[in-house]
């Protein structure tokens, strides 16, 4: 047989130069941008630690200006504006974040470090279709299920993770809005680009000062927005330690509260699943977004008879997958987020060796600079050990067996969370026979990851309550 030719893949750059980097980014308080009264910080590339720019940070002070604006807007009009009227403005967004789309990827991906196809074709568009999504209910309310007259709650409180810093932040306001309430929102203080860019958006659709401000910050502007007492309701995605912190400040307030937090998904394979593409869901359910993702399938739990098969198949896909400029349209996985959570990585997966786990990773030379970690699979993995138990929050997967779908459930309900699951099968009576018992907010069968601003979305027990997305996601802010 002639020598098979191996094809490389030429760079595919997207330009930067889109981004329209401003040097430095303030706050934006009742519908005016100025610099803020805390420290100045750098937003860093993660996968060039080279600044991008300068942040002047909120403190106290701005956030009460930005509760008070918040306030004045919600008394003055915005809560008994009709529906109709709400909706266009939310329509306006939605219209903006589509035509400045290929700017919106460039910035979350320099400022995030996830691979740009990513950005352009899962962050973006979704933010924008849930701005589309729930300016469809500004003025159905009343036929949500929550009541013939339900009202907003008043000013909302919102804080958001890293991981996706502008679907985030859409999945936040839009509902707020449509349902009536002002807004106060504070991004991550490692990834504020986008969340500056949509308060851009939102000055140029004309918005009424003080419906929508934004206050980038670290975590003592978050503290200070929850212990506000002009705050009415409060929405935070995170950490679960963070997340009982917040419960604890905010308990006999009267505030409202949702809670967005972590967890631990058990990715279920049996033998008669359609293994190529339940490989290609395990990969996308963990090195997706580097795992740096809330549901992240991070257990993988494969039934004995095909364990070895199948881990040969995804080792085999591993091989394939591209690790390097995030910028580049053909990159699978980017940059880590941070230093602080490379750091944590390391350590998790130090932890996981320790305990006798199989470590492998596929032959991947890692940049010189930057934060990276190459996609790893532990095998020979223990239910008790750290690495099946903690959230790591990065490209790491563990391996467990199972022989049973009710040693299956076992398995998978042995975590403190409650996010996410998911299941490979070729019998439906199965998958609705283990939907049933898996204590997860959000179960997918034969696929993983699919997000639609349709459908609810959230857990319980560690993984927080409440859900967004759909009609569910209004109840969080409305008065039923």
């Amino acid at each position: 047989m002639p020598d098979m030719k191996v094809f490389e893949y030429a760079p595919a750059p997207e330009s930067r130069d889109i981004a329209r980097l401003k040097p430095t980014y303030g706050v934006f308080v009742d519908g005016q941008f100025r610099p803020g009264r805390g420290e100045p910080v750098k937003s860093i590339n993660p996968a060039t630690e080279e600044a991008l720019a300068e942040i002047q940070e909120a403190d106290a002070s701005d956030v009460n200006d930005a509760v008070s604006a918040a306030r004045r807007a919600y008394d003055s009009g915005w809560s008994k504006l009709a529906g109709t009227q709400r909706a266009k403005y939310l329509y306006r967004i939605a219209r903006v974040i589509q035509e400045r789309s290929r700017e919106l990827a460039v910035l979350e991906t320099l400022d995030n470090g996830k691979p740009i196809r990513e950005s352009r074709d899962v962050d973006v568009p979704t933010a924008a279709a849930h701005f589309f999504d729930y300016a469809g209910w500004a003025d159905k309310l009343a036929y949500a299920g929550f009541g013939p007259n339900p009202h907003p709650v008043g000013v909302a409180a919102q804080v958001i993770p890293w991981n996706f810093p502008l679907l985030m932040a859409a999945w936040k306001i839009a509902p707020a809005l449509a349902a009536g309430n002002t807004v106060v929102l504070k991004p991550a203080e490692t990834t504020p680009l986008t969340a500056m860019t949509l308060a851009e958006i939102i000055a140029e659709c004309e918005l009424p000062p003080g419906v929508v401000n934004i206050l980038p910050g670290g975590p003592s502007v978050g503290q200070s927005l929850v212990d506000h007492p002009g705050v009415d309701k409060i929405a935070f995605t995170g950490s679960t330690a963070v997340g009982k912190q917040i419960q604890k400040s905010v308990a006999a307030s009267g505030k409202r509260l949702s809670l967005e937090l972590g967890g631990k998904a058990a990715n279920i394979v049996f033998d008669d699943a359609p293994l190529d593409q339940a490989v290609e869901g395990i990969v996308n359910g963990i090195f997706f977004n580097q795992g740096h993702v809330c549901c992240a399938g991070s257990r993988l739990l494969v039934q004995e008879s095909i364990a070895d098969v199948f881990i040969s198949a995804l080792k085999d896909r591993l091989q394939t997958l591209r690790l390097g400029d995030p910028m580049d349209k053909n990159t699978d996985i980017g940059a880590i987020n941070s230093a602080a959570q490379l750091g944590r990585i390391r350590v998790l997966a130090d932890a996981g060796e320790a305990e006798g786990g199989q470590r492998w990773s596929p032959d991947c030379p890692l940049p010189e600079r930057g934060f990276w970690f190459p996609p790893t699979i532990f095998t020979d993995v223990g239910p008790a050990s750290r690495i099946a138990r903690e959230e790591i929050f990065g490209p790491v997967l563990s391996v467990l067996t199972f022989r049973t779908p009710q040693e299956a459930v076992d398995k998978a309900n042995n975590t403190p969370y409650g996010l996410s699951a998911g299941i490979w099968t070729d019998k439906g009576s199965r998958i609705l026979w283990m939907a049933n018992k898996l204590r997860a907010g959000v179960v997918w069968a034969n696929t993983f990851n699919r997000f639609d601003p349709t459908s609810p979305f959230g857990g319980y027990t560690e993984s927080g309550f409440g859900r967004e997305g759909g009609r569910h996601g209004l109840e969080a802010y409305l008065d039923v």
